[in-house]
């Protein structure tokens, strides 16, 4: 078991191909879908290019920084990337309020993360909440990305069609690169049909755009808490998670609380949430990455490295994006977000103590109601949490039969290990 940094960092000679390989497919994998939601929310608030660009480069500088500096400081694969639950609720709550006042919740959102996270508070305070409420705000926020694979269909069948058709076929062939198959699958119906318009700018740096933040009530409460609580629960605990299930101790308040100071400090530059990976972690954690454990964290520095070449060149990225036909995005967005659907779904009835309360989430976070400028997820969490409360939140004795969130158990990192098995990346 591999737990703290000890003496001097050693790769035993070459470095390994298959580590920088597992890294650089965590990266790509990465990309492949999260972005997408990332130029999703850009566009819904009609941010301009260079607030675009910025936003591309802060997340994927504070993931490349952090996932450098924690895999090296403790000899472990920790991959770290930007919060795609966080992003998808952007794409709704971004557009409600100015975006000055969303980088002051992203600012407040980040040091509430790092303050929760590197006191180890958050893990006290989560397990007073039911896991199937958090699991139906995600399930709620994301479920609109799924059903737009199905509605993509109308008017693109084929393009929709082919993308789910190669995703399918690939998670019964080759699961780790399914969402990249059905992105190469959506490159090749769009090239085929002329549907790819793209007006590259010259390679060139990305410059990065500071946005001054500003702080109101309706953004703290729309974005910040959503974001906060979707960031945390959705991220950083199964983040976290895979790493021990794999054998790997490092401190998790200084891997949390890093991930949440980089996040505070890119705020201004437009980082929504910088966390633990959880799926695409388990890339570079198992035997594929190398036989030997303790080299594979050669792969986290090969995965951060990856972040910042792409990172620098944000500009470049998305133009290539938003070059791609509306009904390509929306169904990369929608099968790279189908474990994440599955998992929480799974989550939010598993439990029948608590199941009424997780499906009044669901539903209310799904409706997308907007109730004095605040968005959805907030509201479902609200009527999920007093729905525990108003029928019964448990007794003590039914609390110590349940593990508690983030726990080490045997049955806990079972689970983890299953979980990341069979889901797709939907959470970075």
């Amino acid at each position: 078991m591999i737990s703290e940094p000890r003496g001097p960092i050693r790769t035993g000679g070459a470095v390994p191909l298959t580590a920088v390989t597992a890294g650089t497919v965590a990266m790509v994998v990465s990309y492949a879908g999260p972005l997408a939601l990332v130029l999703a929310a850009a566009s819904a608030a009609g941010l301009s290019a260079a607030q675009t660009s910025s936003w591309v480069w802060a997340v994927s500088v504070g993931a490349g920084v952090t996932c450098v500096g924690l895999s090296w400081w403790s000899r472990a694969p920790v991959i770290t990337a930007f919060s795609t639950p966080g992003a998808a609720i952007l794409v709704t709550a971004l557009p409600q309020h100015g975006y000055a006042e969303a980088v002051g919740a992203f600012l407040a959102a980040g040091v509430a993360a790092t303050a929760l996270t590197a006191t180890g508070v958050f893990a006290r305070v989560m397990a007073r909440v039911p896991p199937g409420v958090v699991a139906a705000m995600l399930a709620g926020t994301l479920f609109s990305f799924g059903t737009a694979v199905f509605t993509s269909m109308r008017t693109a069948p084929l393009q929709a069609g082919g993308m789910l058709l190669a995703y399918l076929v690939a998670r019964r062939l080759v699961p780790t690169y399914a969402v990249v198959c059905a992105l190469a699958a959506g490159l090749a119906v769009a090239g085929a049909t002329g549907g790819l318009r793209f007006d590259l700018p010259g390679l060139g740096l990305a410059v990065p755009h500071v946005t001054v933040p500003q702080f109101s009530v309706g953004a703290l409460v729309g974005i910040g808490v959503p974001l906060l609580v979707a960031t945390l629960a959705g991220q950083y605990a199964p983040g976290v998670a895979v790493l021990e299930a794999a054998g790997y101790r490092p401190d998790s308040r200084v891997v949390c609380g890093t991930t949440g100071l980089v996040s505070v400090l890119l705020a201004p530059f437009g980082s929504h949430a910088v966390n633990p990976a959880a799926i695409t972690a388990a890339i570079c954690t198992g035997p594929d990455a190398h036989r030997d454990p303790a080299k594979r964290w050669i792969a986290g520095v090969a995965c951060g490295v990856g972040y910042l070449v792409v990172g620098c060149f944000g500009s470049t990225l998305v133009a290539l994006f938003t070059g791609l036909p509306d009904a390509l995005v929306a169904t990369l967005a929608g099968v790279a977000l189908l474990g994440s659907i599955a998992g929480s779904l799974a989550r939010t009835v598993a439990d029948e103590r608590h199941r009424e309360a997780a499906v009044i989430t669901f539903l209310a976070t799904a409706s997308g109601v907007t109730i004095a400028g605040i968005g959805s997820p907030f509201w479902g969490l609200i009527a999920g949490v007093g729905a525990h409360v108003l029928l019964g939140a448990g007794t003590p004795k039914d609390r110590r039969s349940l593990p508690e969130r983030g726990s080490d158990g045997p049955s806990h990192r079972a689970a983890t290990a299953q979980s990341t098995r069979t889901a797709p990346d939907g959470m970075s």
